[in-house]
């Protein structure tokens, strides 16, 4: 049976994720992909991503990709990498590993770099394979690697890439809108995330901020036609249109998205309000027997990862699905090596919704019959 309130349940997952009632609202028009009107929005939308970063609009710019984040990192992997070129990916976490499969598939030159899932990346050796290794052209890392929620120092990478005179790209999929990026201070070439993460507007979208004048050198490099990175920048620069159909609604709620974004204190009112729930989260989970996989100086604020507890009457898909039955949704885990579940702390959710779902936690396990 459909819900008989508009209220829908919490999630706390990393994306798609709770929005507010007015982002729902403003997809509840039609607008024609080519009038003046949408052409005026986009224009605004990629004007204030721009801002979102906190970067020189003469030096980078925003490119909106149609698709999932996924969509985005395949765009760029796919668009800005010369053919004789050499890609490094830095890997602690599925989401390395993702484009690490997508440079194999589009037949790159790709080498891994791993470090473990419960660790950040391994800078040191990307400084000693760049010292000997001329032929590498890009260096891939993940901001905020969601397998774990684990935050890799970017900085340090940027500043080893820079040393070397070598592309950077940045996966900010989970972090972009609620953590504090220096674009140019890291030396980022590209940074890609999605419209249904931090800036909590919902699926059918993503976008990418490129150094202006590293992405107009790529021409010719793309090995696709819907993702070529650089057609997607000449066309919006040339008369503000997508070259194929655009996601017209999901637009108009992103747009809307970043005008609360703005009203709420930009990336620094976010990530407060994203901190607490984080905190409290953390709090009532170790309060209820619950431990967090990754050390403290390694977690973020995004999602949390938790061991599941010993007892042996715990089963995952039950404890999901009790919790989903009291309105929370959390995440499965998605860890190679250890059972683990996650609770995100991005959405529209404040610390009524975190306080609702430990009283759910420590329900189930009193159903489930699990001590606390």
């Amino acid at each position: 049976m459909p819900p008989t309130t508009w209220k829908d349940k919490a999630l706390f997952t990393p994306g798609p994720l709770t929005t507010s009632r007015t982002v729902k609202q403003a997809m509840l028009r039609d607008l024609g992909s080519r009038d003046h009107e949408f052409i005026a929005l986009v224009a605004d939308v990629r004007r204030r991503l721009v801002e979102v970063a906190a970067a020189d609009p003469d030096v980078y710019t925003a490119v909106l990709m149609q698709g999932s984040g996924t969509f985005a990192i395949e765009s760029v992997i796919g668009s800005v990498i010369p053919p004789a070129g050499r890609l490094v990916v830095l890997v602690n976490g599925a989401y390395g590993e993702r484009m690490v499969k997508i440079a194999q598939r589009l037949g790159f030159d790709v080498s891994e770099l791993r470090a473990p899932e419960h660790a950040p990346v391994a800078v040191d050796a990307l400084d000693a394979l760049l010292a000997t290794d001329e032929a590498v052209t890009h260096v891939a890392v993940v901001h905020c690697e969601t397998t774990t929620g684990l935050m890799n120092p970017v900085e340090e990478v940027g500043a080893v890439v820079a040393r070397y005179d070598r592309s950077l790209i940045v996966d900010a999929m989970s972090s972009f809108g609620a953590v504090p990026v220096d674009l140019a201070g890291w030396s980022v070439d590209y940074l890609i995330s999605s419209a249904n993460k931090c800036i909590e507007g919902v699926p059918g979208f993503a976008f990418v901020l490129a150094r202006t004048a590293a992405l107009q050198a790529t021409k010719g490099y793309a090995r696709s036609v819907s993702l070529d990175l650089l057609a997607q920048y000449e066309g919006l620069e040339k008369d503000g249109q997508f070259r194929f159909t655009p996601p017209v609604q999901v637009i108009m709620a992103f747009h809307q998205a970043l005008v609360e974004l703005e009203a709420e204190g930009g990336v620094a009112g976010r990530g407060a309000r994203y901190q607490r729930n984080y905190a409290r989260t953390l709090q009532g989970m170790v309060e209820l027997g619950f431990r967090p996989y990754l050390s403290e100086q390694d977690r973020g604020y995004i999602i949390t990862s938790f061991h599941y507890p010993a007892h042996p009457n715990f089963n995952f898909q039950r404890f999901y699905q009790l919790l989903s039955d009291r309105g929370h949704v959390i995440y499965p885990g998605k860890l190679s090596h250890a059972d683990c579940f996650r609770i995100g702390h991005i959405g529209r959710l404040e610390i009524g919704d975190v306080e609702s779902l430990l009283c759910s936690v420590r329900a189930v396990l009193v159903e489930m019959e699990i001590p606390i």
